[in-house]
């Protein structure tokens, strides 16, 4: 068997990160659904746009590389998803729950700007420059939605967490 290099590396992160994307295109409708807030309802609604013009870019991606696109299974993500979900349970009908929400989606946010992040690295090392403004226009896009959301747990939703004293 051939050693593996850089350029193998990328293509399998890039189909865990395309795996991850579809997930999340799933899940973000439920969390928006649980939100009680409309703020969090239109951020995760506005966001699953953002997502499916994400897995657009992958594609585009897979296609610059000759490759088709196809996801790899992401325990990570996998595993950031459950616990959002048993947040939604556990926390269903509760003032906290949308700063749970919140939580479970920036989970989610730094995953994905991890893996965006060193995707764009090796791209840049593999002169594939297309792909590299592909994975930073995703990883601005990331990026402010964790930021928004920050603002939006920091302006009310945490504090509208917490039990009267």
């Amino acid at each position: 068997m051939a050693e593996k290099q850089l350029d193998d590396l990328f293509y399998d992160t890039l189909k865990d990160i395309y795996f991850a994307e579809r997930q999340i295109l799933k899940a973000l409708p439920k969390m928006a659904r649980a939100a009680s807030s409309d703020k969090l309802k239109a951020a995760f609604e506005k966001h699953k746009e953002e997502t499916q013009g994400q897995i657009e870019r992958l594609q585009e991606i897979f296609e610059l590389l000759g490759k088709r696109a196809q996801g790899k299974t992401c325990e990570a993500i996998q595993g950031i998803i459950a616990e959002g979900e048993e947040i939604m349970e556990d926390f269903k009908g509760s003032p906290a729950l949308d700063a749970g929400l919140i939580s479970s989606a920036q989970a989610v946010e730094h995953y994905e700007m991890a893996r965006y992040g060193t995707l764009k690295a090796w791209a840049e090392q593999l002169g594939h420059k297309q792909a590299v403004q592909l994975l930073d226009a995703t990883l601005k896009e990331e990026t402010k939605t964790d930021a928004d959301l920050s603002s939006l747990a920091t302006a009310s939703l945490n504090a509208s967490g917490k039990k009267a004293a």
